[in-house]
């Protein structure tokens, strides 16, 4: 159905579609509903809005609803699932189609799943996605500029934001709750919102804790924790699932148990390591990692979880055609705080891919930064520039199924898996 009527407005000139856009979207999104019966009143539903941290929450979110006993659905960047099916989401959008999240709202009711955790983006909210989607509660992680050329300020991004909460404030469940980072300097516009429960948190309701390269320790609720995930970033994405499981009535035994099993998510701080059987996996002296870090803010948290390691960096730009203003910015980042830099190409769609690199170059001052548009030549060079203890990180894909290119052309991709066949390579080429 979305298939259908994507080609359909390709056939009306565009300026007549901007001018009926808001109409157009918001009764796609009243028609979805309408086919498939509302089902968002028959399940409680959890947004998670933010600039970052969605995804890792959506899933922490799950992790510990699925160990309560509960029956869930979700929807994410990485993937979709309902009970115990799931699939990669390989639509290149966190909220597909209308349709496509009132259908998966409805077949999770007939499977009787308890929970639907759903990321909820700006995007979305701007074509009225997240309309006649009863929500229970929403979580907000964070915000900072991002898709600003898009919306048009971030004043206006962060409105999309927050008319994600207002269909919160206007919900008709029984509770509805809003679970907000206090530390943000925008928790408190969410918390201010006339929801009938409001549960703030921030990094003191973790202390003490501890934070390595491979791991942390934290306390919550007079429990201490330990977390198989790295960062100060992934700390707060931690309490924000734990906060939400905490206006569930979750046990805190229950919360420690999900988190100390986690394992992560691909995509995210993933490290690439041979399989186990490989007989050189053991000659890896170096760290390898893939994450999808595509602002400014995320890729500075990134890099600052190794600031100890001597890091080589693998990096594009967020897209074609979209937030030129941080390009620049990305480059003075990755210059101050990679030993290397290895620019390539990444997802141009209409724009001249090398135009968009070289704006991410005119923010490095280093001499030794390094051009390659290949991006699989790229990882394979900085795999091979690492040495002893080094930290390589390859950024802005994660789990990014395509390159896009021009007219919407897509070439599947993998940067984990393109890592891993080039760390194969390089680590038997040391032999």
């Amino acid at each position: 159905m979305d298939t259908l009527l994507f080609q359909v407005k390709k056939l009306i000139p565009q300026k007549l579609f901007l001018q009926l856009q808001p109409v157009y979207h918001y009764s796609l999104a009243l028609l979805g509903a309408l086919i498939y019966r509302f089902p968002s009143r028959k399940i409680i539903v959890i947004g998670v809005t933010g600039t970052k941290g969605k995804t890792s929450v959506v899933e922490l979110t799950n992790a510990i609803l699925e160990k309560a006993g509960y029956k869930t659905a979700l929807l994410n960047t990485v993937r979709y699932k309902i009970d115990t099916e799931a699939y990669d989401n390989k639509f290149k959008m966190t909220m597909p189609g209308r349709f496509f999240v009132q259908s998966l709202l409805r077949k999770a009711v007939q499977k009787k799943c308890q929970y639907a955790i759903v990321e909820m983006t700006s995007e979305g909210a701007r074509q009225y996605r997240h309309k006649f989607i009863a929500m229970d509660a929403l979580i907000f992680t964070n915000l900072a500029p991002e898709h600003i050329e898009s919306h048009g300020s971030y004043e206006k991004y962060r409105d999309a934001k927050l008319s994600i909460a207002k269909a919160l404030e206007g919900s008709k469940k029984t509770r509805t709750i809003m679970v907000a980072n206090i530390d943000d300097n925008e928790g408190g516009r969410f918390l201010n919102l006339s929801v009938k429960e409001k549960y703030p948190y921030g990094i003191a309701d973790a202390e003490p804790y501890e934070i390595s390269q491979d791991e942390m320790w934290f306390t919550f609720g007079g429990t201490r924790i330990r977390a198989q995930l790295r960062g100060r970033f992934n700390l707060y994405n931690i309490l924000a699932a734990l906060t939400l499981a905490k206006s569930q009535n979750i046990s805190i035994e229950v919360m420690r148990s999900a988190i100390e099993s986690f394992r992560g998510i691909p995509g995210r701080m993933e490290y690439i390591e041979l399989d186990p059987t490989n007989p050189i996996r053991n000659k890896q002296d170096f760290v390898v990692i893939v994450d999808y870090a595509h602002t400014p803010d995320s890729l500075a948290k990134v890099y600052d979880v190794f600031q100890h390691s001597r890091k080589i960096c693998v990096l594009g730009a967020t897209g074609g055609g979209r937030d030129r203003w941080k390009r620049k910015e990305m480059g003075r980042i990755a210059d101050a705080e990679c030993a290397h830099v290895i620019l390539t190409n990444e997802d141009p769609y209409d724009e001249n891919p090398r135009d968009i690199v070289n704006e991410v170059a005119s923010g490095i001052t280093q001499p030794t930064y390094r051009i390659i548009m290949d991006r699989r030549e790229a990882i394979r060079e900085a795999l091979k520039e690492a040495e002893t203890s080094d930290t390589v990180i390859i950024t802005g894909k994660g789990t990014d199924p395509y390159i896009m290119g021009a007219n919407n052309t897509k070439l599947p991709w993998s940067d984990a898996n393109v890592a891993r066949e080039e760390l194969a390579h390089v680590l038997q080429s040391r032999v």
